[in-house]
């Protein structure tokens, strides 16, 4: 019987990770398993007593519930989660990569805008300032997408309505308000966006006339509004939206796809349906994408905090300057208040699917998630849909779940995304183009029509770095147009999920 393989990341590690199951009473790591380990588990390679550190990737994953010995699974059952120090070390590994010189860096084939922005997509969207003018925003983008329309225009990958559930019932200021203005302005003025169309009822808290003049923004061939009650309700709305999304086709079709550094990449990392496979596979794989993005002067977006507690001490030693890692703590300590004041706690974070596919803690969890930033300085942090200014490596504050987080980073202006998944994540999110990243060969093979890239052949002894390359060779190939595995679905319509913090009036 051929041994079961494991992988012990760290010679500090207590642990090892199951790359097979491991059957009870099978020899693995010079010992014996004491019941059976699944795949992508943990399995005890030394003692643990009560309240001792579990350790993987050489770093603290929980603490013993109770005595651990050699042979035993690891998982809930015998592990807790409870505070402790962690140091912070602002800056200390702050270094000054190496960005090759413009001549040498790699290209795509991209839409260059007026503003000086690069797109990798060219659709129209329809914006709605409220939930109550979605219904309208649909019949519009539905009326022209089934009118054939657009075959008369090939450089137009279509019109999306972007509805969501907010936009009244909120406060008329304060953190709520500027999270779905940043928003709102990010996708209106989106680089993957040929043109953009918002449409509102008119009574509502967030008016459009107001963000309009809070950011300057003109209407013009580009973009236009118009609201419900001023057009004359539901039927006459329609109809005049199909007629200026009809004016802004042939506006949208003049632009063409050129050649672009990959400098003007803005890459969002996401990862959902994580398993134990996660930190291993496709979560390093893509942060040696994200070195190489980085190298040729693009940027790649880290965000999800919830899902980098625990681990952002590893990130805040990266950090540029005092600053910018203090900012990181800074919105640690806002969503330990947030979910303090909510009655849930950090640790409500993995899911049930993660805990399924072997993560056990939080803090596992983040640890595996944070691979995604590879290993380069980190610029700066932004807030939810913050635009994204700096290149390199940055973070964004959003929550877990993924349509949120991804509508967030979307608005800070990415233009491509890598999304990592080991129990299968089904996700698509226009107008940027998302890159499904399997952890593990039976997800890839299972979910075939989902999953664009296999990383389980890591496992397998493909290198994280050959694995990096291929998904930077990836992101550039669906940056000049190449489809997406979630594309050729239609994923995306659906995706668009503004946070909403603070009370639903």
């Amino acid at each position: 019987m051929q041994t079961p393989r494991f992988i012990r990341l760290s010679p500090d590690d207590n642990v090892i990770v199951a790359v097979d199951q491991i059957p009870a009473g099978a020899a693995v790591a010079g010992h014996t398993a004491r019941e059976r380990i699944p795949r992508g588990h943990k399995m005890a390679v030394a003692p643990i007593a009560l309240d001792e550190p579990v350790r993987k990737y050489g770093q603290i994953i929980g603490f013993a519930a109770k005595p651990i010995k050699p042979g035993d699974w690891v998982h809930e059952h015998n592990v807790a989660l409870h505070d402790f120090a962690r140091d912070y070390r602002f800056a200390e590994g702050a270094r000054n990569d190496e960005v090759l010189p413009p001549e040498l860096r790699a290209t795509f084939e991209g839409y260059l805008r007026p503003n000086g922005k690069t797109g990798t997509r060219n659709y129209i969207g329809v914006l709605t300032s409220v939930n109550c003018s979605a219904s309208v925003a649909k019949f519009i983008a539905e009326e022209v997408n089934r009118s054939g329309l657009l075959k008369e225009y090939p450089e137009i990958d279509g019109i999306v309505p972007f509805v969501h559930g907010t936009g009244c019932g909120m406060a008329a200021r304060g953190e709520g308000w500027e999270a779905l203005r940043r928003v709102q302005w990010g996708y209106a003025t989106h680089p993957n966006l040929g043109g953009a169309l918002m449409v509102g009822l008119g009574c509502e808290v967030f008016q459009i006339d107001r963000m309009k003049d809070e950011y300057g923004l003109v209407e013009g061939d580009h973009f236009q509004t118009m609201t419900i009650q001023a057009t004359g309700g539901t039927k006459k709305t329609v109809a005049e939206g199909v007629e200026r999304i009809k004016a802004m086709l042939p506006v949208a079709a003049r632009a063409k796809r050129e050649t672009r550094p990959a400098s003007e990449i803005t890459l969002a990392l996401q990862c959902g349906g994580s398993d134990g496979y996660s930190g291993i596979t496709a979560n390093p794989a893509l942060g040696a994408a994200v070195d190489l993005l980085v190298k040729h002067g693009g940027t790649g977006v880290l965000a999800e905090t919830p899902e980098i507690y625990g681990a952002e001490h590893l990130l805040t030693r990266r950090a540029v300057n005092t600053r910018v890692g203090e900012k990181l703590v800074e919105r640690i300590r806002w969503w330990e208040d947030y979910t303090a004041r909510n009655r849930g706690e950090m640790n409500n974070n993995p899911s049930p699917g993660n805990k399924a596919g072997g993560l056990t803690t939080i803090l596992e969890k983040s640890l595996g998630a944070a691979a995604k930033g590879g290993t380069t300085t980190m610029r700066a942090v932004y807030e939810y849909a913050e635009p994204v200014t700096e290149k390199g490596f940055v973070f964004m504050d959003t929550p877990g779940y993924d349509p949120v987080g991804a509508t967030g980073q979307v608005a800070g202006g990415c233009n491509v995304m890598c999304f990592t998944t080991g129990r299968g994540s089904a996700f698509g999110c226009k107008p940027t183009p998302s890159i499904k990243l399997a952890t593990n060969g039976y997800v890839y093979t299972s979910m075939i029509d989902d999953m664009d890239i296999n990383c389980g052949d890591i496992l397998d002894g493909v290198t994280v770095e050959q694995k990096g390359e291929e998904i930077f060779r990836k992101v550039l190939a669906v940056a000049s147009g190449a489809h997406t595995k979630s594309e050729d679905l239609g994923y995306g319509d659906l995706e668009f999920v503004p946070w909403q913090i603070g009370a639903t009036m």
